[in-house]
């Protein structure tokens, strides 16, 4: 990272570090903002969707059933992003029956991450600096880079560029930790103010972009910054439900996220990196709506098929419960239905006769059945990718560090 790289206006932002080298500061951000056309248009688009999104209850019987794997799918597709090869049904398996071997262990990875968010969603703090380092904590604790201080701002200087490279090679160094702390309470500051001119939409994408750019963590940090992107939806109440996920579209145009976070930093455009959240944010409230009505569909016709055979009300129970759990055991469907060990495995059997079930090969005992339908449409992918695949150059790469004396 040079001083040339920075557009002038952007370089009173610099500071110089040992070695001759400079580290960005990000200014606080603002309340108001100039949009281009092109970004008020988008904003307009993301607003109309995440207004479609939040009317899904109203259609759906019980939207609570899409909550839980749609959380699963974006763990999966935030952790995929740096580098991870779960899938989103080797952690339902995982979850189902946790002592059975996936051959994967990026697991606990994503898992992590599904706890982080389920911990910080009920929890009634406002989010601010306390939370971030929960949600750290619980993200890295016993997984890889779990020796790199969890929940626990950095105390040494921090760098992106390629795995192995040195900092005089960073693609980008983000504040001191001198600067970092004061950058870090304009954040919570930012967060929590009211009588902001700009809209919410607006104002939380700022906010990812700052979070990025103030690095806080040694390891981590971009999943927590789109782990604070789907809490802040929630939390200042543009969706009630978390049903809105953005690491799809940051997985598929990852050249673009960091072309557009690199940009905001070196050009000042935060007008350019606003219109590609947005747009992203239009991208994936449209796919939650098309794949809520998807899975909608599926239930209809599944409970259409045991109303055809006269199956009893436990069966069609199960069928509502198999939408949030696609991936079962016999305990869990007696837990599920409280009905005995001996009528969970009826239930569960005449839902694999229905071919609504299928049983996972490979256990005698313990044995568990999968939802085939339904985890293939919660894993489609609704949209073609846009983009070759590239090695990630986050997670993985930002774990370079040194220590500035």
């Amino acid at each position: 990272m040079h001083k040339d790289d920075f557009a002038p206006q952007m370089q009173e932002h610099l500071v110089s570090i040992p070695g001759g080298l400079w580290a960005f500061v990000p200014p606080p951000l603002p309340d108001h903002i100039e949009m281009s056309l092109s970004t008020v248009s988008a904003l307009a688009d993301a607003s109309v969707a995440v207004g479609r999104l939040s009317g899904v209850g109203q259609w759906m019987p019980n939207p609570y059933l899409l909550i839980r794997p749609f959380l699963r799918r974006e763990a999966v597709l935030s952790s995929r992003i740096e580098g991870t090869q779960a899938s989103l049904s080797d952690v339902m398996l995982y979850e189902a029956a946790p002592s059975r071997p996936t051959g994967n262990d990026d697991v606990r990875e994503v898992v992590n991450y599904v706890r982080a968010l389920e911990a910080a969603l009920p929890d009634p703090r406002p989010i601010g600096l306390a939370a971030i380092r929960q949600l750290h904590h619980i993200l890295m604790t016993g997984v890889r880079g779990h020796e790199r201080s969890p929940g626990e701002f950095r105390q040494d200087q921090n760098y992106i560029g390629q795995h192995g490279t040195p900092i005089d090679q960073a693609t980008y160094i983000p504040p001191p930790v001198f600067h970092m702390h004061p950058a870090l309470e304009a954040l919570e500051g930012y967060l929590s103010r009211t009588g902001s001119e700009l809209p919410l939409l607006a104002k939380i994408g700022l906010s990812h972009y700052q979070f990025e750019a103030i690095h806080p963590f040694l390891d981590g940090n971009g999943r927590v910054g789109r782990l604070l992107l789907s809490l802040l939806l929630v939390k200042l109440g543009l969706i009630e439900q978390p049903m809105l996920y953005l690491s799809a579209y940051f997985e598929r145009e990852r050249d673009s996220y960091y072309a557009r976070l690199g940009a905001a930093s070196k050009e000042g455009d935060l007008d350019g990196w606003l219109r590609f959240f947005l747009t992203g944010v239009c991208d994936q409230a449209d796919d939650a709506v098309a794949r809520a009505s998807r899975l909608f569909q599926l239930r209809e016709s599944y409970h259409q098929r045991l109303q055809a055979a006269r199956a009893s009300s436990l069966p069609i129970r199960l069928v509502d419960e198999l939408f949030a759990t696609p991936i079962l055991t016999i305990p869990r469907a007696r837990d599920m239905l409280s009905v005995t060990y001996r009528a969970a495995s009826l239930n569960v059997g005449k839902l694999v006769e229905a071919g609504i079930l299928e049983e996972l090969p490979g256990r005698e005992r313990n044995r568990v059945f999968a939802a085939r339908e339904i985890l293939r449409l919660l894993d489609a992918s609704l949209k073609p990718a846009a983009r070759t695949h590239h090695p990630p150059d986050t997670e993985e790469n930002e774990q370079q560090t040194l220590r500035l004396t």
